[in-house]
């Protein structure tokens, strides 16, 4: 049995906690431990607490709280001794729990402490009422801060409300500005398409003319290239023409000049072949006789070459070559074509000049073969026989027209015959004054 500091019996001794030390008490506990703590020596304290001695009080709780409670409940003795300084230091206190009536103004948490260090009797009761009393005032601290942080989180929530109702308000207003502005700027961009859509079909149309104009000024441009082109070649043509001229000058011959006197030649010729052939006496040149005419009763080459003879007899051909200055032009292709077509282009031109070259040399005539430049592949590498000229007519140019132009370059009065089969260019040439003679005439006579 353990004696207290009066002498008497501890019956509290025996009696044990159900459960651990409330918080509060041991707080409390600790608290009176380290301040009994310093009333001890080294030598009267447990030897965990040792170190601990030079502490200060409030250090010493901090520090060494746990291995004090340990040690007062552990350690009979130095329970006692800690006993024995709170009741120096509250008299009052340990003094009523000694008599078994603790103070009522007294703080449960002291009283339970006070209890718990000096075991008096019921001193269990009195820790677990402490305990209780505390859990009911902790319960009650917490129910007044529960209640109070409910009363600030209801005032937030009323002020949150406000908030939010007067920012829906707000926000109302600013969505109902909005939709006016949208609707403001729908119909501007309505208005804005509108004009877009008239401003591309008016873009459109100035496309259209801008193409039209392009065009009549492309038109009218290449009108005028062509028109430039065709004065520059006819200025071209004026200026050969001009140089052919100057030079033709220069030299004192002029084509018209040539024709005259070639027609002369081909008259004075004519006179001498008729007055062989009518055994004419000579008589002098009179002023009168050098004129151009035609006498009544006289006859013609014409007539001399159709005299007993008919259209299809070489013989004609005989006679219109004896006229004096004749010119035989022969349309090669028809020639030969009608004679001997199965023969190719160069063996056909080639047979045909052979035999020209020979009636030129039999009757002396001038003799022209004109062939039609388009059947050419390639430039003809070809030696005109004695006698004969060879001709082709250029590109675009067919050789009924080379003949046609070879008649018309002729002096009115010289005897030109034309070997041609077509129907076309024998007119042609009989009414620029030619004799048309059919090939087949030709080729009898070549044969």
């Amino acid at each position: 049995m353990v004696e207290t500091a009066g002498g008497g019996p501890q019956d509290g001794a025996a009696e044990v906690l159900d459960g651990p030390l409330p918080d509060g008490v041991r707080r409390k506990v600790v608290q009176i431990v380290a301040d009994g703590f310093g009333g001890l020596t080294v030598a009267e304290l447990p030897a965990q607490l040792r170190q601990y001695a030079r502490f200060a009080p409030n250090r010493r709780a901090k520090f060494a709280g746990n291995a004090m409670a340990a040690a007062l409940e552990t350690d009979p003795l130095f329970r006692q001794r800690i006993g024995e300084k709170l009741r120096e230091s509250q008299p009052e206190l340990t003094g009523a729990l000694d008599s078994g009536s603790p103070p009522p103004a007294a703080d449960p948490l002291d009283v339970a402490a006070a209890a718990y260090v000096l075991r008096p009797p019921g001193w269990v009761k009195l820790v677990a009422a402490a305990g209780e009393e505390a859990q009911r005032a902790d319960a009650e601290r917490a129910d007044e801060e529960t209640r109070a942080e409910l009363e600030r989180l209801r005032a937030e929530l009323d002020r949150a409300r406000e908030h939010t109702r007067s920012e829906t308000e707000r926000l109302r207003a600013e969505l109902d500005a909005a939709k006016k502005e949208t609707d403001s700027l729908h119909r501007k961009l309505r208005s804005a398409l509108a004009d877009v859509k008239r401003g591309e079909a008016a873009l459109r149309k100035l496309r259209g003319e801008m193409e039209a104009v392009r065009a009549e000024g492309q038109a009218q441009v290449s009108a005028a290239e062509s028109e430039t082109r065709r004065l520059k070649a006819r200025l071209g043509e004026t200026e050969a023409a001009l140089e052919a001229a100057r030079r033709a000058a220069r030299e004192g011959r002029s084509v018209e000049d040539m024709r005259v006197r070639l027609l002369l030649d081909t008259v004075l010729d004519a006179a001498q072949g008729l007055r062989r052939e009518l055994a004419l006496p000579p008589v002098s040149v009179r002023p009168a006789e050098t004129v151009d005419a035609v006498e009544p009763g006289r006859m013609t080459p014409k007539d001399i070459a159709a005299r007993a003879l008919s259209e299809d007899d070489p013989a004609v051909l005989d006679q219109l070559l004896a006229l004096p200055q004749a010119h035989l032009v022969v349309d090669g292709y028809n020639v030969t074509k009608t004679g001997y077509p199965q023969m190719p282009l160069e063996k056909q031109r080639l047979r045909l000049l052979g035999q020209l070259a020979q009636l030129a040399a039999q009757t002396g005539a001038e003799v022209t073969c004109v062939f039609d430049g388009a059947e050419l592949a390639a430039p003809v590498l070809l030696a005109p026989p004695r006698g004969v000229r060879v001709l082709f007519s250029k590109p675009g140019v067919t050789a009924d027209e080379l003949i046609r132009q070879l008649v018309r370059a002729e002096p009115p009065g010289r005897p030109v015959i034309v070997v041609s089969t077509d129907r076309e260019v024998a007119d042609g040439v009989a009414r620029a004054g030619a004799r048309p003679v059919a090939s087949a005439v030709l080729l009898k006579r070549l044969s």
